[in-house]
C-alpha cells in the first residue's frame, strides 16, 4: 500500500512538472533569411508571428532588438492598404516593411514608440498598399542598407537561398 501511494505521489509530482510554464506562450520560431537590396543579401534572423495571438503581441514590451533581428508577421489573406500596425506598449522605435505575396517590399514606414497605458493616442501606420506579410526591424534598418520598395525578403517558406542576390 505504501509503495502504491509513493508511486501515485510520484506520478502526480511528475505530471505537475509538465505544467510548469504551461501558461507561458511558446517563443516564436526563428527564421534565418535575408533582404535583397541592389542584389546584395542582408542576413536577418526573424521571429515568425503566424497566429493571431503572436501578431497581436508583436514586439510589445521589448527593450531591445538585435541589429539583424526582427519579426515577420504572416497572414492567411491579403490585407488592404488601410490596414496596418500600431505601436501600443512598444518601447523601441521600429521600421516596418509591408510585403506582397512574393516577398517584394511594397512600402516602408517609420514607427515611433507608444508606451502609453491606454492605446487611444497611439497612431496606426497603414501600409498604403495591399500586403501579405510585414517585417518589423530596428528604426533605420532599411535606410542604413539602402533597402527600398521594390527590394525583397527571401521568404522562409520559399526554400530560396540567401547565398546570392539571385
Amino acid at each position: 500500500m505504501k509503495r502504491l501511494l509513493l508511486l501515485i505521489g510520484g506520478l502526480l509530482f511528475l505530471s505537475g512538472c509538465d505544467m510548469v510554464g504551461a501558461g507561458q506562450p511558446a517563443p516564436e520560431p526563428k527564421a534565418a533569411t535575408c533582404f535583397i537590396g541592389n542584389d546584395v543579401p542582408y542576413q536577418v534572423q526573424l521571429e515568425v508571428a503566424n497566429s493571431h495571438q503572436e501578431r497581436k503581441k508583436g514586439l510589445m514590451g521589448r527593450k531591445e532588438l538585435g541589429q539583424q533581428e526582427g519579426m515577420l508577421f504572416t497572414f492567411d489573406y491579403e490585407r488592404g492598404p488601410r490596414s496596418g500596425f500600431w505601436m501600443y506598449k512598444t518601447l523601441i522605435p521600429l521600421d516596418i516593411a509591408y510585403l506582397d505575396q512574393q516577398g517584394q517590399i511594397v512600402s516602408i514606414r517609420n514607427m515611433h514608440p507608444c508606451p502609453a497605458v491606454d492605446g487611444t493616442n497611439c497612431p496606426s501606420y497603414a501600409a498604403g498598399k495591399s500586403y501579405w506579410y510585414a517585417v518589423e526591424m530596428n528604426a533605420g534598418y532599411f535606410a542604413d542598407r539602402n533597402i527600398h520598395p521594390g527590394d525583397r525578403l527571401v521568404l522562409p517558406s520559399s526554400g530560396e537561398s540567401c547565398d546570392s542576390g539571385n
